[in-house]
């Protein structure tokens, strides 16, 4: 039977999570030639992160059972982790769709490792994320093995 809560939730869900794209997905913002790259590479993540975290939200809506057990409540965990975590890499691949950028010139930089007469240049934002979501997967692994 469904409850007053579960359709009042879902509807926040649906403000949180479906209507920021019609509305950030456009030329006033994501595409705003007057944005910087890297500040349309924000909003992207943001709104493909509140999408992931709208997923879990509705599976905590509409699933049996108030209070999951231990093993459970770590995957909820994963999953919120997971929400950010994928839809920074989903817009890391799309940057090309928004014309967004890794950084822009008066933020961070690239990180450098000096070889030699060159250096080897990398972002930092993937390095770190790429390392905390191994650390992520290592931990879902580690609960699937316990």
């Amino acid at each position: 039977m469904l409850t007053v809560g579960q359709l009042l939730l879902t509807l926040t869900v649906v403000g949180y999570a479906l209507i920021p794209i019609k509305a950030d997905f456009n030329n006033t913002h994501a595409t705003n030639p007057s944005w910087t790259p890297h500040a349309r590479f924000h909003l992207v993540w943001q709104v493909l992160s509140y999408v992931g975290v709208g997923l879990v939200a509705l599976y905590l809506i509409w699933v049996d059972g108030l209070h999951p057990p231990e093993r459970e409540r770590l995957y909820l965990a994963a999953a919120l982790s997971g929400a950010i975590y994928v839809g920074f890499f989903v817009t890391v691949s799309a940057r090309s769709i928004f014309e967004g950028a890794l950084h822009d010139d008066n933020g961070y930089g690239l990180l450098r490792l000096p070889i030699g007469a060159k250096s080897l240049r990398w972002d930092a934002n993937v390095t770190v994320f790429s390392f905390f979501s191994v650390v992520g997967l290592t931990g879902v692994f580690a609960t699937l093995a316990s």
